[in-house]
């Protein structure tokens, strides 16, 4: 599964782009050199490579987010988690999800409050177990769209506090299709 969503960040992320409004800079498959530095690299972005982006989205987007434990229970929710994890940050991924999680127990009748500290660790994870086997079939879809939902509305925010992101507001969401 993750070699797939991987394939998928770097195909749509593309090569080198080195755009004036990003914030992030130089960046090569989705990865900011920041990020590359981080991870040992000291060449020229253009030249980083492939496989050591793909190591750095498993690594940084997948596991060390525990997205791959999201993945046991909820497959459709992980992938959702790992593509948010890549654009807003992983933190901000599984602050998504606890938000979520708490908006949907029905007053923590079903399980208790998470804290939203964006750390997916067995708190969370049983709540989202609880969830899936309270709601029944469609609560990962369900659970899906509420991550979407505030990945959307982030989106829309980072435009309207930066106008130099409009640049970018639309093939972010345009993403979301599909």
């Amino acid at each position: 599964m993750i070699d797939d969503l991987i394939d998928a960040v770097i195909d749509r992320e593309g090569g080198y782009v080195h755009h004036p409004a990003d914030r992030g800079g130089a960046t090569r498959f989705g990865i900011t050199e920041a990020v590359a530095r981080a991870s040992g690299y000291a060449g020229d972005m253009r030249h980083f490579a492939r496989p050591a982006a793909a190591a750095i989205y498993r690594r940084s987007y997948w596991t060390r987010p525990a997205f791959d434990k999201v993945a046991a229970h909820a497959p459709r929710l992980a992938a959702e988690l790992f593509d948010t994890g890549v654009n807003m940050g992983p933190i901000v991924a599984a602050t998504f999800l606890q938000r979520a999680l708490n908006a949907l127990n029905r007053g923590a009748r079903e399980y208790p409050d998470l804290p939203c500290d964006g750390r997916i660790g067995a708190q969370t994870l049983d709540a989202l177990a609880g969830f899936l086997a309270t709601r029944g079939p469609v609560a990962e879809t369900v659970l899906t769209r509420a991550v979407e939902a505030l990945q959307g509305e982030r989106y829309l925010t980072l435009a309207e506090q930066r106008p130099a992101n409009e640049a970018f507001l639309y093939g972010w969401l345009a993403q979301r299709i599909g």
